[in-house]
């Protein structure tokens, strides 16, 4: 049976929301993310990309790209009731999911051509579903596998639907640059350069045996594969959560302390505030980090007591950080942080219990901040040594 799988992609959706919440944003540059010193871009509207505005961007940046914006922290409540809304519509087109993110996810559709009438007609159902249960539009993509359907769903953003068919495959893939390969950072991009690549087409003509010699073996494969459209990854549905934990694909690798740092800073945040709202503690933190040739490495450390508290983990995560060996001439292309073995306050030692205690009021005051006005709402940049 052949293999069908579907990518839902919101079109700039913490931007998106606000716009729909917020007559006045309409048609506007929007840019969603942390308002302090130190805080990060979330999403950019796309009249705010127009001025080179990107997620995972410093705000400083963003202001000087677009001083005319319209700068938000948000509100990661409403986000993700929305995202809820929005998984609830994709749960009526397959019962194989795999969240991706709070806004986008694959579905595996195979086998189930009696429900349609067509594939494309079948995404553009999917799509009017989601739009009228959140006023919201999603960006679809359908292909023979998870590269090629989120590459599809990205080809005619904003609004898109791309069905790409097995015989459309290289016609779809040759005259695409590179870049359009995830995974294919400025360094990638100039190291397949100097080779004479600029394509995807040429890329799946190029000797593997040559890639090797640049890129290395592991590298090499990845992209010769892709390439040729060739992706064996299955959809992976979503179980009970085993960990809490947040990842960012940087645009750019990172190079120096002081941004990964920053980096480390922003997910420890982001993995606090996740496990503060389940309820939770964990006892484990988990960093992964990816070089620009895409090794990857993790490491982690169980605590002799569960955290929730965004200065444990990024305390920890610094530490895990260091035990890794950073490649010559290789930048950071992921960070991530994950918290797993969750337990409670219950388990706290009573030698601990007046710190906790204090950390607990803080963080009662923060996350009520946080609620109401976002995650952005609170910056913690004198955690940077």
């Amino acid at each position: 049976m052949d293999r069908w799988i579907m990518h839902v992609d919101m079109d700039a959706f913490f931007a998106s929301v606000e716009q729909r919440d917020h007559e006045e944003y309409r048609g506007k540059p929007v840019i969603v993310g942390g308002l302090g010193p130190r805080g990060v871009v979330s999403t950019a509207s796309y009249e705010a990309r127009k001025f080179g505005v990107r997620s995972a961007m410093p705000m400083a940046t963003a202001r000087r790209l677009c001083k005319n914006g319209i700068f938000v922290s948000g509100s990661y409540e409403t986000y993700s009731e929305v995202s809820r809304q929005i998984f609830e519509v994709l749960s009526r087109f397959s019962p194989v999911i795999e969240p991706l993110s709070i806004d986008e996810g694959f579905l595996d559709i195979t086998g189930m051509e009696g429900l349609m009438e067509s594939r494309r007609e079948y995404g553009m159902r999917l799509k009017k579903e989601i739009f009228e249960a959140t006023g919201l539009v999603a960006s679809v993509g359908i292909a023979p596998n998870k590269f090629l359907a989120k590459l599809a769903s990205d080809l005619e953003k904003p609004d898109g639907l791309v069905v790409i068919e097995k015989e459309d495959i290289q016609r779809v893939l040759s005259p695409l640059p590179v870049r359009r390969i995830w995974g294919v950072g400025r360094r990638m991009n100039e190291k397949l350069a100097i080779m004479g690549i600029e394509t995807i087409g040429q890329l799946a003509k190029t000797d593997i045996r040559k890639l090797e010699k640049i890129l290395g073996e592991h590298s090499a494969k990845h992209l010769y594969d892709l390439s040729r459209g060739i992706d064996d990854r299955p959809v992976e549905p979503e179980h009970e959560a085993k960990s809490i934990g947040r990842e960012v694909t940087f645009p750019e690798d990172l190079y120096s302390q002081e941004d990964i740092n920053t980096a480390l800073l922003y997910l420890a945040g982001q993995v606090g505030w996740r496990l503060r709202c389940a309820g939770t503690m964990a006892h484990t933190i988990q960093i992964k980090i990816r070089f620009g040739d895409f090794s990857t490495y993790t490491r982690r450390k169980t605590l002799p007591q569960p955290t929730a508290y965004d200065e444990d983990i990024y305390a920890t995560a610094k530490e895990l950080c260091a035990l890794v060996a950073m490649p010559k001439d290789l930048g950071v292309r992921l960070l991530g942080i994950s918290g797993s073995g969750f337990g409670d306050t219950a388990e706290i030692s009573l030698f601990d219990a007046k710190d906790t205690q204090k950390k607990e009021k803080l963080y009662d005051a923060i996350d009520a901040l946080k609620a109401r006005f976002g995650e952005g709402i609170v910056t913690k940049g004198k955690l940077i040594k």
